[in-house]
């Protein structure tokens, strides 16, 4: 069965610890908003960067090396390869963790034009930018699993 959290399994411990609302992600979303903001942090850094090193050498999860390959992120000409790399940097160097967008809701250029754009955000509204990619990230996972 596929993590729902990458490298993050105190959230779904943590939600089944508590009362079910009878909504799985729901559930989830609640543990993940209610974590500190360290630990939401820790949450953040857990995921790969996009089209990175993780990629690129295969220590990728199973699950994220298929939503990367969904968006076509394993198949990047190396002017691609590059203009990623460089986005890459400079959201990490901005905002101290890895740029996370649900890949399975959009493409190649779509990814390079929500990286550019939100490096225009300040920190505060990445993280919230950054947990709600995740929760999209769960849905979709949630869903691959009842199917």
């Amino acid at each position: 069965m596929t993590a729902l959290f990458e490298h993050s399994p105190w959230v779904e411990q943590r939600a089944d610890a508590r009362a079910s609302s009878g909504n799985r992600h729901a559930d989830l979303m609640a543990v993940m908003y209610d974590a500190t903001s360290e630990e939401q942090l820790a949450l953040i850094r857990a995921h790969p960067e996009l089209a990175g090193k993780a990629a690129i050498d295969r220590t990728l999860t199973d699950a994220s090396a298929s939503e990367q390959a969904s968006a076509g992120l394993d198949r990047l000409t190396p002017e691609e390869y590059e203009q990623f790399h460089a986005l890459n940097a400079a959201y990490r160097g901005k905002f101290g963790f890895p740029f996370i967008i649900c890949v399975r809701l959009t493409d190649k250029a779509g990814i390079l034009a929500a990286m550019e754009a939100r490096l225009g955000n300040d920190r505060e509204a990445e993280i919230e930018t950054a947990l709600g990619q995740i929760g999209e990230i769960v849905r979709l996972r949630l869903e691959d699993q009842a199917a």
